[in-house]
Formats: C-alpha cells, sequence, structure tokens
C-alpha cells in the first residue's frame, strides 16, 4: 500500500472507538496492520474504522495465544491496545514481556483515564472523560446544560489521535536510541490538552465559566450558526475586524451603528437576536450565493447527506465511495507519498501477512471460557 509510513509494522489488539481509529490512521498511511480479533467476529462493510487492515482471529485465553502474539510482536514495530490497565499483563502480554521479546517496540495504550490516578480501573466513556477535563462544561448554550459534543474531543482527538502522535514520537527517538517504550495516551489528557487555549485565555481574563458567553461558544454575535427561513442553518465566524466589516457589508447592516463595537461583549446578546432575525430572512441557498467563498468567513452548515456532495469537498477528494460506503478519505495530503483509498474493510489474511514478516507461527488450542478464564478477557473502556 502506498503512503509515507509504507514498510511499518503494526499490531492491532482489536477493541473499540479510539484504538481502531488510531491503527486506521496507521493503515491509512500505508502502514501494515494487523489486527487481532476474537474468533467469530464478523465486521460490517459499514465499519471504516476497520478498514486497511489484515486480520487475525485469536482467543487470547488459549494455549499458546500469548505466544503466537509474542512472535508477530517480535517482527513488529509498534503495538496498539485500548483494554483497561492490567489486562494485557494478565494475557501475559504486557510490556514486560513484549520488550524483551522485541526492545524496539513502541507499546501503545489507549485508555480513558491512563494505566493510573484513582479512577484509572473504573468504566467509562467518552463523556466521562472530557466532563473531568473542564471541556464538556464549556459546550453548550447560555443557561442550558452542557451538550456531549459526539464523541469527538475524548475519543478521537483526544484519544486516537493523541496515541498516533505519540508513537510516531516514540518511533523517532527510537531511530536514535534503539529503544521502545510505552505511550500511556489517556483521553483525559488529550481533551484537557486540546483545551489548552480556553485555559489560557481564562487565565488572561478573557474567558469566563459561564458557558454561551464567550467568543467562540456561541456568545459572541459574529460567531455562531443561524437559522435561515427555510429552516437549514449557516455557520459565521468573522473575529478579524476586516472580516467583520465584508460580513456586515454584504448582510446590508455595513451603517447599522448598533454593530460597531463589536467586541462589547454586553451588546452580544442583543445582536445575536439581530443577527437572527437577519438570517431567517433569506433562505440557506440564497445566503451562499451572497456570502459563500468570500472573506466574509461564512460557510453553510451541512448534514451527512449534502457534506460529500460540497463542491469544495468534491474538489478536494475530501470524501470517498467504497464498496457503496461513503467515507472520509485518508488525511493529511502528501507531495510525494500520497497514500490510496484502503479497501473497505478489513480482510482475514493477518496470518499470510505476519508469515511475511518472518514471524514463527505457533499453533494455538482453544479452549472454552470459564469462571477463571473470564477475568482476563479483554475489557475495552473507550
Amino acid at each position: 500500500m502506498a503512503g509515507p509510513l509504507q514498510g511499518l509494522r503494526v499490531i492491532e489488539m482489536a477493541g473499540i472507538g479510539p484504538g481502531p481509529f488510531c491503527a486506521m490512521l496507521f493503515a491509512d498511511m500505508g502502514a501494515e496492520v494487523v489486527r487481532i480479533e476474537r474468533p467469530g467476529t464478523r465486521t460490517a462493510s459499514c465499519d471504516i474504522l476497520a478498514r486497511g487492515r489484515s486480520t487475525l482471529q485469536l482467543d487470547l485465553r488459549a494455549e499458546g495465544a500469548a505466544e503466537a502474539v509474542l512472535a508477530a510482536i517480535a517482527k513488529a514495530d509498534v503495538l496498539i491496545e485500548g483494554f483497561r490497565p492490567g489486562v494485557m499483563e494478565r494475557l501475559g502480554l504486557g510490556p514486560a514481556e513484549c520488550h524483551a521479546r522485541n526492545p524496539r517496540l513502541v507499546y501503545g495504550r489507549m485508555t480513558g483515564w491512563g494505566q493510573h490516578g484513582p479512577l484509572a480501573h473504573a468504566a467509562g466513556h467518552d463523556i466521562n472523560y472530557i466532563a473531568i477535563s473542564g471541556a464538556l462544561h464549556a459546550i453548550g448554550r447560555a443557561g442550558e446544560p452542557p451538550v456531549p459534543p459526539l464523541n469527538y474531543v475524548g475519543d478521537f482527538g483526544g484519544g486516537a489521535m493523541l496515541l498516533a502522535f505519540g508513537i510516531l514520537a516514540a518511533l523517532h527517538e527510537a531511530k536514535g536510541s534503539g529503544q521502545g517504550q510505552v505511550v500511556d495516551a489517556a483521553m483525559t489528557d488529550g481533551a484537557a490538552l486540546l483545551s489548552s487555549m480556553m485555559y489560557g485565555f481564562k487565565s488572561a481574563g478573557m474567558w469566563s465559566n459561564q458557558r454561551g458567553e464567550n467568543m467562540l461558544d456561541g456568545g459572541a454575535h459574529f460567531y455562531d450558526t443561524y437559522a435561515c427561513a427555510d429552516g437549514k442553518y449557516v455557520a459565521v465566524g468573522a473575529i478579524e475586524p476586516q472580516f467583520y466589516a465584508l460580513l456586515r457589508e454584504r448582510c446590508g447592516i455595513a451603517d447599522d451603528t448598533a454593530f460597531d463595537a463589536q467586541m462589547d461583549a454586553d451588546r452580544w446578546p442583543l445582536l445575536k437576536l439581530r443577527m437572527a432575525d437577519l438570517f431567517r430572512t433569506r433562505t440557506r441557498d440564497e445566503w451562499c450565493v451572497l456570502l459563500e467563498g468570500s472573506d466574509a468567513c461564512f460557510a453553510p452548515v451541512l448534514d451527512w447527506d449534502e457534506a460529500p456532495a460540497h463542491p469544495h469537498n468534491v474538489a478536494r477528494g475530501t470524501f470517498a465511495n467504497v464498496g457503496g460506503v461513503v467515507q472520509p478519505a485518508p488525511a493529511p495530503r502528501f507531495s510525494r507519498t500520497a497514500p490510496v483509498m484502503p479497501p473497505a474493510t478489513a480482510h482475514d489474511d493477518g496470518e499470510a501477512m505476519l508469515r511475511r514478516w518472518g514471524a514463527a507461527t505457533v499453533p494455538v488450542v482453544p479452549i472454552a471460557p470459564t469462571a477463571s478464564t473470564a477475568s482476563i478477557a479483554p475489557t475495552v473502556a473507550g
């Protein structure tokens, strides 16, 4: 497969959410990823996060399973796992065992709370992790409860992308030291890191704890979404004075002195009402004709069906249709080592890929789950 990570070998311990997304990023960029999953697993064609991988079904509790995984790890560069702390160790696949077999291995660990701390062993999901970081408190309308931002902030931005960055940093360091290391990526840490600018603004007195009353959280009239005459929405983000001036000009309010004091937060609530009334006078398409493509910092709010068909996304190939499944294409773009669109789903040729790596094959004897083995079954909290 083409891409800047050609030649990189990755073992993924199958899980949900951020772990698969991180592995998808590596596969998208050309890495060879072998996904180890439970026997009987069937990957749906619409499971975009599973694209571009080879799979190997293996009962990790079975006799010889740990040795089979360690044989693959001996030939790999990266391991990605997203189980609760201690699960991999109980399976005989903790960092100590893996580094004994492959000292250069970068061992990527994806959890919600991290490998240590009072909450490390508790179950949780994205909404819980972003709650204790401060990020969730900041999202929502004034006077209303916090709004879950899907699972972008914890699982994907503060989780998977943080882990991918950490793994690449550790790989870079290993080139000089010859030693791998553990990358402990916690979604609580990542969500906090994504909030760096806001914590800086708050320290400078430019941001408050009052949700929906700040410049970037819907408090300002020039940075918000507005309903149009047809019930569809547009997004406006004209922060800079010259962009704000152009927005006023195109909207026909350049001479309205009420809008002169752009940064007077006391006037924002009234101006938001005025802007809402203004945008309800035209349909979304009519506003697009007037504002889209200008420096007024404007865009239509598109739904899942509309976004892939937008001319800008079409021109850049932002989305692709693979096997009838519309999905985002690999990103970012590279000038020399451009990745190609990976296959629609994972393929069950993991054993063949491991043979190409030169990994020894170890027979695995399946065992039925029992009370004594259930405690070491992988558990994902993410």
